[in-house]
């Protein structure tokens, strides 16, 4: 067999493997994308290793030994990759690459700003925008006390 036909094999996938991670917005699609760049890289290492042997019958195969080592490498970054993605998940709900990075810059365009005082005059801490205490205000403090005496 010649090596063309590998090196065109090798050269179809990775082609792919780019596109996918260029034109791809799932993560879990762009790590698959990943993997065939990384098995075109396989598949010439092993098509490259047995090409170079033919000439000398007592060597050892280096490219195979590369190949398995990509192939551990390949494995412990998906498992690593997927962990990372559905942890993203979990915390932001997509796995959109191009939501993602319009959150992560600051343009969040799907919930209310967290910039300014909450609606009430005061921050999610407790605290009025001029700085005081909103636990002091009388209101606020007969409305605990009341609550408090209902629940006694």
């Amino acid at each position: 067999m010649h090596l063309a036909y590998p090196a065109v094999l090798a050269a179809l996938l990775f082609c792919t493997g780019i596109y996918g991670v260029l034109a791809r917005r799932n993560a879990i699609l762009v790590l698959m994308s990943v993997e065939l760049m990384l098995n075109a890289v396989n598949l010439n290492l092993v098509a490259f290793d047995v090409w170079l042997s033919r000439t000398a019958r007592d060597t050892l195969h280096s490219g195979q030994a590369l190949t398995l080592f990509t192939i551990a490498i390949a494995a412990a970054e998906i498992g690593i990759g997927l962990a990372i993605v559905l942890a993203v998940y979990r915390n932001r709900g997509t796995s959109d690459i191009d939501r993602l990075r319009d959150t992560a810059e600051g343009h969040e365009s799907d919930g209310p700003e967290s910039d300014g005082p909450a609606p009430g005059g005061s921050d999610s801490d407790g605290w009025d925008s001029d700085g005081s205490d909103s636990d002091v205000r009388t209101a606020g403090s007969a409305g605990r006390a009341g609550k408090a005496e209902a629940t006694a």
